[in-house]
């Protein structure tokens, strides 16, 4: 059973920046992708960015230019830098990660005040 824990979650002013990650409890390099997504309250949960083994991401259009993602399979870590914050990026960021089957962190609380 793989174990994911983010962490880097709080409060920030528009305009500012949050670095989130990821802590995996097995070794990422045969993780297929790994990523994050969030839920605002009273909406679906949605994608944000994605990672694969090969090292090529995904982001949804909401965010990117904004934010990056990036993985050290050494750490066995995945992070997410987030730039340029908007109070509608308020949600619960959750960890992602696909190996044949997939594996949700609890989730870090993400809130941007305007």
């Amino acid at each position: 059973q793989v174990q994911l824990v983010e962490s880097g979650g709080g409060l920030v002013q528009a305009g500012g920046s949050l670095r989130l990650s990821c802590a995996a409890s097995e070794n990422i390099s045969r993780f297929n992708v790994m990523g994050w997504y969030r839920q605002a309250p009273g909406k679906q949960r949605e994608l944000v960015a994605l990672i694969n083994r090969g090292g090529s991401t995904h982001y949804a259009d909401s965010v990117k230019g904004r934010f990056t993602i990036s993985r050290d399979n050494g750490k066995n870590t995945v992070s997410l830098e987030m730039d340029s914050l908007k109070p509608e990026d308020t949600a619960v960021y959750y960890c992602y990660a696909e190996v044949i089957q997939y594996y949700w962190g609890q989730g870090t609380q993400v809130t941007v005040s305007s």
